[in-house]
């Protein structure tokens, strides 16, 4: 796979953040958080450019320290697709755009790869987003960890931070995967430039003011949401105790590669 310069990783990076004030700048084992997305964005093969999104002139500064790049939206813009679509569209040669969240340290570039290809193969399908099997020791009632349903061609029939498909014979909801195959979704989209264009001029809808899951605006749109199965997984960072869960991981991937050398 090369890369492909009409193929561009956008990373929205707010700086306000009720439970993690200063998210983007918080220090992961010597480097800003936004700098860990950012050199796993650069890492996909099929990425072309990547382009941080921010309204914050002190992570604006920080990406420009690392020798990244940095686009200035609106601080009156309400979420990072719209950020991510402020930007698109000064994009002439763009056609694929990649959302990459601001705040996945860990999201492996062969994820990002994997969700591009659907959109290069296949012409009609206008949205993508990785989804993995939940394991039976995961905790399907979290609404932390949103759910999908699949139909039979794998696209998204609806996202929710509920187990669906409901299970309504009296099992116990821990034992629920002995009956059927649950899915969660990863927050990582792949856009055809015009339907994130198209998305961002759309009201926001009932359904996702209703689960706070931006991708269902697409759904009631009648916009199908092409799935990619992944063995790959993430820990996004929302607390800081997910951010010290994410350096003791990489303290330990760091350990690995020293006793390589």
């Amino acid at each position: 796979m090369t890369p492909n310069a009409n193929i561009v990783a956008i990373i929205p990076a707010r700086y306000g953040s009720t439970r993690l004030p200063a998210k983007p700048l918080i220090d992961l084992c010597g480097k800003p958080m936004i700098r860990r997305v950012f050199e796993q964005a650069k890492l996909a093969r099929l990425v072309g450019r990547v382009i941080v999104a921010t309204d914050d002139e002190r992570i604006a500064s920080v990406v420009r320290g690392f020798g990244g790049e940095v686009a200035m939206t609106s601080p009156e813009l309400r979420t990072g697709s719209d950020r991510i679509a402020a930007v698109a569209s000064t994009l002439a040669d763009a056609e694929i755009i990649v959302n990459v969240q601001g705040d996945e340290p860990l999201i492996a570039p062969q994820m990002i790869d994997e969700t591009i290809r659907p959109l290069i193969d296949d012409t009609s399908v206008l949205v993508g987003t990785p989804v993995r099997r939940i394991a039976p020791e995961d905790d399907l009632a979290n609404p932390n960890t949103v759910k999908v349903v699949l139909d039979k061609d794998g696209n998204g029939i609806y996202f929710s931070r509920s187990p669906i498909p409901y299970l309504r014979n009296g099992v116990e909801i821990g034992q629920w995967h002995r009956h059927h195959h649950y899915y969660k979704h990863f927050g990582l989209y792949v856009y055809r430039k015009r339907a994130l264009l198209e998305f961002a001029g759309w009201e926001e809808s009932t359904l996702e003011r209703m689960e706070k899951l931006e991708q269902l605006r697409f759904l009631e749109h009648g916009i199908r949401i092409r799935t990619t199965m992944t063995e790959h997984e993430s820990i996004p960072i929302d607390t800081a105790e997910d951010a010290e869960r994410v350096r003791a991981i990489l303290r330990g991937r760091e350990s690995v590669q020293e006793r390589r050398r």
